[in-house]
């Protein structure tokens, strides 16, 4: 080799690196290839950095599923509105309870009632509809004559004498007389007061009845009835059994409203008392009432 050979070669070996043994080298490798893939993952200057979500650890991991609903569930924890909400949902149940509860207990003597009585009342229940519905064409009627009468001044007055007699049968101060029945109260045992008779008069003014009469006694809007010793006082007037009631009206609604499920006449053959009702095309009820004048009350046309 020539001398300008040698000084190429010394030349390149100054320029050249040392060499690096394999093993060495190997490492270096592996972490410039690692480097890379975070230089390369590595947001650009300005870029949105995206946030990695964050792995939860699960607290207690030997949990099932149905122990952590169970667990998220309990103890509650209400809140205001929740609290206002259960409020309301309980006052809408206790009221509609409520509501069941009282007509349960009103339809409780009609479940048990045979199919003859429930048609009998149901047919007391069109007769008063039937009587509401004539009264309403009656009062039409008048105010149709009025209208259209040439002399309204004397229909006026035969008008008002014709309401003045029902309403003296009303007061009690007119006798009165037509069809009706008569109804006898055996009370053998004096087990019959006051609030059973009530009832009955009650429950004959709801059939339609338009007079009565108890005893000798007129019964009017303002009769009460009081016990008095083992015996009853109509208006402060001592009756004694047998209790004999005259009643004018129409015999097809009176006598069927006394004998309805739970009504008058099996209340009082409870308290072992004997009813007798009895039809007639003629009762008379001619027990008067005093004429009183209101202490207070004054027509309104005065």
């Amino acid at each position: 080799m020539s001398d300008h050979d040698e000084q190429s070669a010394n030349r390149l070996r100054k320029e050249l690196p040392d060499e690096v043994p394999a093993s060495s080298a190997e490492p270096r490798a592996a972490e410039s290839q690692a480097a890379e893939p975070r230089a390369a993952k590595a947001p650009a200057a300005g870029a949105p950095v995206e946030e990695q979500p964050e792995r939860r650890s699960d607290p207690e991991p030997g949990l099932t599923g149905r122990q952590r609903l169970f667990k998220g569930l309990w103890p509650p924890r209400l809140t205001r509105a929740q609290l206002i909400v259960a409020v309301l949902l309980f006052g809408l149940g206790f009221g509609l309870a409520v509501q069941v509860a009282s007509n349960s207990d009103s339809d409780g003597a009609l479940r048990g009632a045979r199919q003859e009585d429930l048609v009998r009342i149901l047919d007391e229940l069109d007769d008063r509809t039937q009587r509401l519905e004539d009264e309403k064409q009656g009062l039409e009627k008048q105010r149709d004559e009025l209208e259209n009468s040439s002399d309204q001044a004397e229909e006026a007055r035969k008008q008002t004498l014709e309401k003045e007699r029902q309403l003296g049968v009303l007061a009690g101060t007119v006798a009165a007389q037509g069809p009706g029945i008569t109804v006898t109260i055996e009370d053998t045992k004096g087990a019959v007061e006051a609030d059973m008779l009530l009832d009955a008069i009650q429950e004959l003014r709801a059939a339609g009845a338009e007079a009565i009469q108890v005893n000798g006694v007129r019964v009017v809007a303002g009769t009460y009835l009081t016990d008095s010793d083992e015996s009853v006082s109509v208006d402060g007037n001592k009756i004694n059994a047998p209790y004999r009631f005259q009643v004018i009206g129409k015999p097809q609604d009176l006598e069927p409203a006394l004998n309805i499920p739970g009504g008058v006449v099996q209340t009082l053959e409870k308290e072992q008392a004997t009813v007798t009702v009895e039809r007639s095309s003629k009762i008379v009820v001619d027990a008067l009432r005093a004429v009183k004048r209101p202490d207070y009350a004054r027509s309104s046309s005065q």
